[in-house]
Order: structure tokens, then C-alpha cells, then sequence
């Protein structure tokens, strides 16, 4: 038998795998990862879009001083839906997006069901009331959201006087109203989202808020385009182009840090989907003139005309100019793949993988994380199927029968990098976390300003350690039962350490009270990647502020069956 030379050039290298959670759970990782098919907002339009949802007017009784009632129908397949808005006039001097505040330019509901005239008048008295107002029991949602007041008022200027805003104005700030606030959940009596079921259509994570989102945006253009009306006869409508192009603007600080701690199996869950899906485009064979090359050079240079325009400044971030002059080295590259099937030159079992990998290399962190979201375009049923999979419920409870050692080795496994921070640093445990007596808002302080405060902040880290510490003090028999009899402190994470056994993308890599924390990274993979917020900029690094449905289909859109691509929307031209 004759052995054949061998030949390293014809070796299939390995099909590309997930990439471990040790590089994509680092805090400046996660911040880097942007909006994808994967995140609730594009997710939830495509499902509107590709279900047809009917959203229309029943009812807008709103003065020229924007004092008034509005109620929108919204049908799904197999059920109704209502959004009750009220209309305040602008106060310019008692504004906040704060929940202690007490003036909005718009309050609202979304129920279950057409709105009957006791919905309408439940909501107009409890709703002002907040904390001590109560939601019927088929509401959703209670949510608030303020004007801009510059790009409203030019806007407003702008179709009273039988013209279009500027485009120029409007690229500022992309939306004509901010959300505020969007509470549900249970929260001032709304409906528990448990209880709704997988079949309820908005009975997937995030369904309801984004859809009351969602109709901020059009309760934002529609009165608009109403007090133009009432001011002038000559009054025009909103382009069907710049309406899309506007979004609602979206604010979030500190409490999405305490989402991302109490929802691990959520956020493992969607990080796998979204690893997955990537490890299966990056292992695709394709060859020259593949159409599916093809459509994700048009979605790059989508993106690199998206951010050529973005007018936001980044304090934190990469400017929008970095990552379009890197997405522009990876045009000119799918560019070759497409003509000739080669990278440099070269052909590869696996070009895309060739690709993300050198982009790894030479790019911005954030502009590989562009190009990844796009390549998930690639396979679109298949993500749909990864996140529509998610279920991922809360609690956690303790498996009494393992033994402390078994517990010790599956520590020294998953939390190898807790185990290695250095928890005895003057710095370690230099900021707290806590609530404001006043607003109950989220707060990061240090320690030594507020020595009485209780630290509401999950110490992965220091846990880790102590557990291991007192685990060390025991019989190698022992089982967790008789452990936690002794040491009942322990109950909760060794039940979290437990149901989370082998999974890898569920704990940020960080100690979230050491100096060099920076707590926007964590608030903006929520933001960018999970919620799907674009142009999220940084405010003193704790706060995001965004837009949300930037470029979203409209009503019509949707009841047409809207099927451009959306996102990463152009500048309208003028």
C-alpha cells in the first residue's frame, strides 16, 4: 500500500467553532457588539413584517396646544392590541427622563383588547398617579416619552409651512421623541410577562416594550404631522423616507448592569444563539459569484454609508469614521471573494472565517462585531429558528446531592477568571452599588461617600472566592446540603453556579465595584447588541443615549409586507 506525501496545502482545516466565552465575555467585548437580526428590536419589526400587522388610527382628539386623547388599534393574527397616549403641552422647564419626574409630553398604555371608553378613562386617572397609581389587568405597558424639543419644533415649522424638515436638523438627533420610561411586568399592576405563554404575540422577551417603543415612534410623527395641520392649511405630511429614517430616541444608565446579573440563563442563552450562528456563516464554502457574498458586500456598504453620515460624537467609543474606513477594507475583500474566490490572492476551505479572523487582527473591535452582525443576513431562517429557542427562566435551585468537591472542580472550570481577580487590591471593592433614597434609581458611589448604603451589586468575584474558601474547610464527601446547613450565605450562588453548569456566556468577566469597572460597557451590550439601539453614544460613562427603530418600516410598510432591507438607514435625499 502506497502512502500519499504529506501535503499541509490539502489538509481541510477544522469547521470553525464557537469563540469561548474568555473572549467574548469581556467587558470591552460585550460593549462592542452591535445590532443584528438577534436584537429585539429588528427581530420583533420582522416578525410584524412577515405577519402583517395591521396598526391604525381610532381616535386622535388632540388640540393645537397638544393637550388631548389619542388610541391606536394594533392587530396580530390571532389577537388585538391598544395603545391609549395622552398628549400634555411641553413644559420646558419640568423636564426629566427621570421616573421621579413629573412632567411628560406624553403618557401612555398598551392593553389587551380594542380600548373601551373605561380603558381610556382607567388609564387618564391612574396613569399621572405613577407609584401609586394601579394598571387595569390587561395592561401591558405604562410608558412616558418627551419631546426633542428643537428638531419637534423645526420639524413642526418645517410641514406647516408646506415643506419637508431638513435633513441636516433631523441627522442630529434622528427622532422627533425620547422614550422615558417603560414599565410592565407587574409593575403598577400591568400583567406578569410569565403569564402570557409562548403563544401570546408579544410572549417572547422584550415583545411588549418594544412594541410600545415602537408606537412611540408613531404617536411621535403622527402628532406632528396633526398640530402642523391645525396650524396651517397648506400643511404637508412627513415624507414617506425621512418618517422611517426618524426613530424614538432611548436613554438607559446604570440598572441594565442589575438585568444582565439577574437574567444570566436570558443573556447565555442569547450570546450562544448569536456565537452559533456566526460559527455556522464563518464555516459556509463559497466560491466566486456567490450570491450570498454578494448581498453581504451590499450590507457592508450599507453600513459604511450608515456611518459615513452619523453626525453623533463618540466620547468612549470608536468614531463612526473608524469603523467606516475598516468596513471599507472588508468591501474591498468580499469584493475579491465575489470576483475571483480568493483572499489575497489565496483560496480557503472556510474565506469567511479567513476573513473575520484577519479582521480580528487589524480592525477595530467594534467594526469586526459590524461585520459579524451582518454576516448573520447570511442564514436568516436559521437565526430566526436559534432565537425563537430561547427559554430562559429565572429561578435557580440547588442539586443537594453533589459534593462540595465536585462543586470545587466545577468552580475551578467555569469561574477561572473570578478565582484569578485580585480581590485584596485597595481597589477592589472601591465603588458600591445602590439605590437613591429619592428616586430609587441605580447608583455606583464610592464606597467611602456612601459607607451605609446596602451593595445591591452581585459580587461574582468575591463570592467565588469566599465559597471556595469555606468549601476548602470540608471533607472532600460532604454534600452540598449539609455545606449550605453550615454555610447558608452560599445558597444562592452555588444554585446559580449549579444551573448554569458548562455554559459559557452568561457572567460578564469583571468586578463590577473595582475602579477600572467601566459600567457603560455592560449597559451598552444591552443597548446595542440585545435591544438593537443604534448610534448608542457614551454620556460621563454611565449613561447611553440612542436611537431605537432608526429606518423601521412604517404602518403602510407593514401591512404591504415591507421586504427592503432596513436597517442602517441613508440619509434621506433632499
Amino acid at each position: 500500500m502506497t502512502i500519499a506525501p504529506h501535503d499541509p496545502q490539502h489538509i481541510q482545516p477544522p469547521v470553525p467553532g464557537l469563540r469561548p466565552g474568555a473572549q467574548v465575555m469581556r467587558p470591552e467585548s460585550l460593549a462592542a457588539i452591535q445590532p443584528s437580526r438577534l436584537s429585539g428590536s429588528r427581530a420583533f419589526m420582522n416578525k410584524m413584517l412577515r405577519e402583517r400587522w395591521d396598526i391604525s388610527i381610532q381616535r386622535f382628539d388632540v388640540n393645537a396646544d397638544s393637550e388631548g386623547v389619542v388610541v391606536y388599534s394594533i392587530k396580530a393574527p390571532t389577537m388585538e392590541f391598544s395603545f391609549i397616549g395622552f398628549s400634555r403641552p411641553p413644559s420646558r422647564t419640568a423636564r426629566t427622563g427621570r421616573i421621579i419626574g413629573q412632567a411628560w409630553d406624553m403618557m401612555g398604555a398598551l392593553i389587551e383588547g380594542a380600548a373601551t371608553e373605561a380603558d381610556i378613562r382607567s388609564a387618564q386617572e391612574e396613569l399621572p398617579k405613577l407609584y401609586t397609581g394601579r394598571a387595569t389587568p390587561n395592561t401591558l405597558i405604562w410608558c412616558r416619552s418627551n419631546r426633542s424639543m428643537r428638531v419637534f419644533d423645526q420639524t413642526l415649522e418645517a410641514l406647516a409651512a408646506g415643506r419637508q424638515p431638513s435633513v441636516d436638523d433631523l441627522s442630529r438627533a434622528c427622532y422627533l421623541m425620547r422614550n422615558t420610561g417603560l414599565d410592565g411586568n407587574g409593575t403598577f399592576g400591568t400583567r406578569s410577562f410569565p403569564s402570557l405563554g409562548p403563544d401570546h404575540p408579544l410572549g417572547s422577551v422584550l415583545q411588549a416594550q418594544l412594541l410600545t417603543a415602537y408606537m412611540m415612534r408613531e404617536y411621535s410623527c403622527d402628532l406632528v404631522e396633526h398640530l402642523a395641520r391645525l396650524k396651517s392649511g397648506k400643511a404637508v405630511p412627513l415624507d414617506p423616507a425621512i418618517r422611517r429614517y426618524l426613530g424614538v430616541g432611548n436613554g438607559s444608565a446604570l440598572g441594565l448592569i442589575f438585568f444582565i446579573h439577574r437574567h444570566p440563563r436570558l443573556v447565555d442563552q442569547w450570546l450562544e444563539a448569536r456565537e452559533t450562528i456566526i460559527a455556522r456563516i464563518r464555516g459556509l464554502e463559497v466560491e466566486a459569484g456567490d450570491a450570498r457574498i454578494r448581498h453581504l458586500l451590499d450590507l457592508v456598504r450599507t453600513a459604511i454609508t450608515f456611518r459615513k453620515q452619523d453626525r453623533m460624537v463618540y466620547e468612549t467609543f470608536t468614531s463612526s469614521d473608524e469603523v467606516a474606513a475598516d468596513l471599507n477594507q472588508v468591501a474591498d475583500a468580499l469584493s475579491e471573494l465575489l470576483a475571483h474566490g480568493t483572499l489575497d490572492g489565496e483560496k480557503h476551505a472556510y474565506p469567511l472565517d479567513v476573513l473575520v479572523r484577519r479582521c480580528e487582527e487589524t480592525l477595530k473591535p467594534e467594526s469586526v462585531e459590524t461585520l459579524l452582525s451582518l454576516l448573520i443576513e447570511l442564514l436568516p431562517e436559521e437565526a430566526d429558528a436559534l432565537l425563537a429557542a430561547i427559554d430562559a427562566p429565572d429561578e435557580f435551585s440547588v442539586s443537594p446531592a453533589e459534593t462540595v468537591d465536585s462543586l470545587a472542580e466545577l468552580v475551578r472550570k467555569d469561574y477561572d477568571w473570578a478565582l484569578a481577580t485580585d480581590m485584596a487590591s485597595p481597589d477592589a471593592y472601591k465603588y458600591v452599588w445602590y439605590k437613591s433614597e429619592t428616586a430609587e434609581e441605580p447608583r455606583r458611589g464610592a464606597r467611602d461617600e456612601v459607607p451605609e448604603a446596602l451593595d445591591l451589586g452581585l459580587d461574582i468575584c468575591g463570592g467565588v472566592q469566599s465559597l471556595m474558601a469555606d468549601i476548602g474547610a470540608e471533607a472532600p464527601g460532604t454534600t452540598v446540603a449539609r455545606f449550605l446547613l453550615k454555610h447558608p450565605q452560599h445558597r444562592y450562588l452555588v444554585a446559580r453556579i449549579q444551573g448554569l453548569r458548562g455554559r459559557a456566556y452568561h457572567t460578564p468577566h469583571a468586578n463590577i465595584n473595582a475602579e477600572r469597572f467601566i459600567p457603560i460597557d455592560l449597559v451598552r451590550l444591552m443597548n446595542c447588541g440585545i435591544h438593537g439601539i443604534d448610534k448608542t453614544r457614551d454620556f460621563l460613562n454611565r449613561n447611553l443615549r440612542g436611537v431605537l427603530y432608526h429606518g423601521a418600516p412604517t404602518p403602510n410598510d407593514i401591512r404591504s409586507g415591507y421586504s427592503a432591507t432596513w436597517f442602517y438607514p441613508a440619509e434621506p435625499v433632499q
